[in-house]
């Protein structure tokens, strides 16, 4: 069997990115509020945001293919120690509200399953 090189390509890296970063639950709670005229948002949020991000995240991944810390490592080696620990510590700080409200999205999720209201 031929030895297959296994690689992301782009827009592996901009799916995983923007189902990570934006969530499948703001695309459908935003189509639900305003309809097709969302769509427009979308477009610009994907050429704004989620394309570089991807490239950027794509970019710092591959250049420190070695590292295993994710943005913390890849601020240590380009800057400082103590802004890598500052990068982690908010990245888990802003998780805080993001973990309280989800046992609430699941509840009401559950909700509209069984009962069919909101």
């Amino acid at each position: 069997m031929a030895d297959t090189k296994k690689q992301l390509r782009w827009y592996n890296v901009a799916l995983i990115a923007f189902v990570s970063v934006w969530g499948l639950g703001n695309v459908f709670n935003n189509y639900a509020q305003q309809g097709l005229s969302v769509v427009t948002s979308w477009i610009l949020i994907m050429a704004i945001y989620f394309v570089p991000y991807a490239l950027i995240v794509g970019q710092l991944g591959s250049t420190f293919k070695d590292q295993a810390g994710g943005v913390s490592s890849w601020i240590k080696e380009t800057g400082t120690v103590r802004l890598a620990y500052y990068a982690a510590w908010t990245y888990w700080v802003v998780h805080i509200p993001y973990l309280a409200q989800k046992p609430q999205a699941i509840l009401i999720a559950l909700s509209w399953l069984f009962k069919g209201n909101g």
